[in-house]
């Protein structure tokens, strides 16, 4: 996963008001946080943050008065009217240091023909390397029949990535359509 870098500059006003201004001067109010350190309170640029931050668990270099924190992005508050970033919560991590991120599960192939794929869980939790976690885990379902089933166990994981969600959760669910389910059922009868 590729860095990100940001410029910030520490913040000294806080409230409603303060964040409102911040906002409108086409800034971001954020906080880094973690390893004991004091929160540090920073703002960073709007669009530049928000193209950082689309992907999930990006890992963000930020730069204030001079210094670099490598973290990653722990929570987005955003307006459930206008949905623009109210306010970022940034983790501090340090390289090598291990952390535990949910990663989204992205289904790939075709099953075979007349089987439906039901995507039961869309994300796993995962202890990764910070500098390195992947985007997302894929599951292949091409070639696979009606009844099978992938459970956490069966994804594939990169090298030093650790599954921390129980084995035994179904991830994909193949069955017959339901319309075919209900015919097979009328002939037996």
């Amino acid at each position: 996963m590729s860095d990100l870098n940001l410029t910030g500059e520490a913040r000294t006003e806080f409230g409603k008001g303060a964040a409102r201004r911040i906002r409108r001067a086409a800034q971001i109010p954020a906080v880094i946080y973690g390893h004991g350190a004091a929160p540090l309170h920073i703002v960073l640029p709007e669009r530049a943050t928000v193209r950082a931050i689309r992907a999930s668990n990006a890992l963000l270099t930020v730069t204030v008065d001079g210094t670099e924190h490598l973290a990653l992005v722990k929570d987005v508050q955003r307006d459930p009217l206008l949905q623009i970033v109210e306010h970022i919560d940034l983790l501090t991590v340090k390289k090598g240091e291990k952390v535990i991120v949910d990663i989204p599960v992205v289904v790939v192939g075709e099953p075979a023909p007349s089987v439906v794929a039901n995507q039961e869980e869309m994300s796993v939790s995962l202890s990764a390397d910070a500098t390195h976690l992947p985007k997302h885990i894929e599951v292949d379902l091409s070639g696979l029949t009606a009844g099978q089933h992938i459970l956490a166990s069966d994804l594939k994981l990169p090298a030093n990535v650790e599954l921390l969600t129980d084995p035994s959760l179904l991830i994909v669910h193949l069955a017959e359509p339901a319309a075919v389910a209900e015919e097979t059922e009328a002939a037996a009868e």
